[in-house]
C-alpha cells in the first residue's frame, strides 16, 4: 500500500510503485491541470511540487511528474495546480501571469504556476534570478517569454515584502490555500510502510522513464531517492564524500562544493533543469553510463573513486575512470550498488573548470562536454586530470594527455602538444549532435578554454 497526500486528499493505493505519478494524477484522480507533454522531463507542463517532512517542516521541490514513480512520493505531499487554486480569486502567481499576458494557449501555464509557487516556498524567495531559475524547466511555445519574465519580476517584488516566507505569511497573502498549514502534522501521521525491495534500483528515474517507460513502470524495483544511508555530503580527513542518492541540486547548493568550486552554480545550470536536478542522483548518472553524462565528466576530472557494496555489505573501492568498460557497460556486479563517491579535498593552487557545448545552451544533451583539474607550483603542473564526453563510447578519462603534462610548465607550446595527444586518445564518430570533425575541433578548443579560464 502506497500512501501520500495529493493536494488536500490522503491517497492509499495498491498500484505498482513503479508506475508513473503523472498517469495516476490525470487518469486515476482525474486532475487534468497537470499536462502530459513531452514525457521526457523537458517541457515542464507536468510539473508538480513534492513536499518532504524534514525536522517537522515540509520542504517542497518541483519535479517532473512524467518521470516520477509513485514509489518516490510515498509519505510525501504532492501538489498539482488544482491544489493551489483559491475558490474566489487568483493567487498572486496566477494574477501576475494573467496581468502580463504570460499565457496564450494555456497548455504550459499550470507548470509555470506550480514552479513559481515552488519559488515562493524556497529559501531564495524574492530573488529574481532564483525565480527565473525555478522555471528553467518550463517551456512555452506561444509567448516569447518576455511576458513571463515580467510576471516573474512582479512575483519576486511581491515576495520581497516579507523577510520570512513562513507558511502563515504565504497563506495570509493567498499564495497557498489554508490546508497547507496542517500538512506537516498529517504527513507525520502517515504510517510509513517500507516498500518491498526489488531487483531494479531506481533513484530519480530521470533516464529510465525516458528510455524504458513502459518496461520500468511494470518492474519490481527498490527506490533509493530518499534513502538516508545513501544521502549526505561530508568533508573529513582530506576527503569529500557524496552519498549515491545525492541529487545534482543538492551538490549545486552544497556549502562544501560552493566553497571549493565557486562557479558550480554556473556550471550546473548547464546540467538539465530545476525539476530534473531536484531528483537526478549522482549514482544514477554514473550507472546510466551515458557517453555524455555531465556528472560523470565532472567527477572524472576530480579523479574520484566509488565505494561499491554488495548484498552482504562487503565494500570495494574502484576509481571512477575504471568503472566505464564499454558503451553502457559498467563494472557493477549482480547485487552490487554504489554507496558513495569520494575525492580529495582541493588544496592550494588547485584549478578546476567545466565546459559544455550543445545545440541549445540549456536543457540539452552535450555535443561535447569536458572538465579538468590540476595543481600548479611555480607555473609547473604538479598533477592533472582531464575528462571528456561525446567523443567516445564511454565518458573518457585522458590518461596519456595528463601523463604528458604532469611535471611540465604550463605554456602554449606544451598545451599545443597536449592537444594533439588528446585527439590521438579518441576516435569520435559522427552522430545527431555533430560530425566527427566538428567534435574533434570542439574538444580541442574546449581543452584550451580550460586554461584560458
Amino acid at each position: 500500500m502506497i500512501q501520500f497526500i495529493l493536494n488536500n486528499k490522503l491517497i492509499k493505493t495498491e498500484k505498482s510503485a513503479s508506475s508513473v505519478l503523472l498517469d495516476f494524477i490525470r487518469y486515476d484522480q482525474n486532475l487534468k491541470g497537470t499536462k502530459s507533454g513531452c514525457r521526457e522531463g523537458d517541457c515542464g507542463a507536468c510539473t508538480v511540487l513534492v513536499g518532504t517532512l524534514e525536522n517537522g517542516k515540509v520542504n517542497y521541490k518541483s519535479m517532473a511528474s512524467c518521470l516520477t514513480p509513485l514509489g518516490n512520493v510515498t509519505g510525501k505531499h504532492v501538489v498539482t495546480v488544482e491544489g493551489l487554486n483559491s475558490e474566489k480569486e487568483l493567487t498572486p502567481v496566477q494574477h501576475a501571469l494573467n496581468e502580463h499576458a504570460g499565457t496564450q494557449c494555456g497548455f504550459c501555464t499550470p507548470g509555470f504556476v506550480v514552479s513559481l509557487t515552488g519559488h515562493a516556498l524556497s529559501k531564495d524567495f524574492g530573488k529574481y534570478d532564483a525565480a527565473v531559475n525555478s522555471v528553467s524547466g518550463n517551456i512555452c511555445r506561444c509567448t516569447g517569454y518576455k511576458s513571463i519574465e515580467r510576471a516573474t519580476e512582479d512575483i519576486s517584488k511581491g515576495l520581497k515584502e516579507t523577510e520570512n516566507n513562513s507558511l502563515d505569511w504565504l497563506i495570509e497573502h493567498k499564495y497557498l490555500p489554508e490546508y497547507f498549514s496542517n500538512i506537516a502534522k498529517r504527513l507525520a501521521g502517515i504510517r510509513s510502510e517500507k516498500l518491498p525491495k526489488g531487483r531494479k534500483i531506481i533513484g530519480g528515474g530521470t533516464d529510465l522513464y525516458v528510455q524504458k517507460a513502459d518496461e520500468t513502470s511494470d518492474t519490481d524495483a527498490s527506490f533509493v531517492l530518499s534513502y538516508e544511508k545513501l544521502k549526505g555530503i561530508s568533508e573529513e580527513n582530506g576527503i569529500i564524500t557524496v552519498g549515491a542518492a545525492v541529487t545534482a541540486n543538492e551538490i549545486m547548493h552544497s556549502d562544501i562544493f560552493n566553497t571549493y568550486f565557486p562557479k558550480i552554480k554556473k556550471w550546473f545550470k548547464l546540467i538539465s533543469s530545476e525539476q530534473i536536478r531536484n531528483v537526478g542522483t549522482i549514482a544514477g548518472n554514473f550507472v546510466n553510463a551515458s557517453p555524455i553524462g555531465d556528472l560523470s565528466i565532472f567527477f572524472l576530472a576530480l579523479d574520484a573513486e566509488l565505494i561499491i557494496k554488495n548484498s552482504k555489505d562487503i565494500e570495494r573501492t574502484l576509481a571512477l575512470k575504471y568503472f566505464f568498460k564499454d558503451y553502457k557497460q559498467i563494472d557493477l556486479q549482480e547485487g552490487e550498488i554504489i554507496k558513495s563517491i569520494r575525492f580529495k579535498i582541493p588544496v592550494k593552487n588547485f584549478k578546476f573548470n567545466f565546459e559544455k557545448v550543445s545545440k541549445r545552451t540549456y536543457l540539452d544533451i552535450a555535443s561535447v562536454n569536458t572538465a579538468v583539474s590540476y595543481k600548479l607550483a611555480n607555473s609547473v603542473i604538479e598533477d592533472i586530470h582531464i575528462s571528456g564526453g561525446g567523443i567516445a563510447p564511454v565518458p573518457k578519462y585522458f590518461e596519456r594527455t595528463g601523463a604528458f603534462l604532469k611535471g611540465k610548465e604550463l605554456n602554449d607550446t606544451n598545451l599545443q602538444q597536449a592537444g594533439n595527444i588528446l585527439l590521438s586518445e579518441v576516435s569520435p564518430i559522427s552522430d545527431i549532435r555533430g560530425s566527427k570533425e566538428y567534435k574533434s575541433l570542439l574538444l580541442k578548443q574546449l581543452f584550451f578554454a580550460h586554461f584560458n579560464q
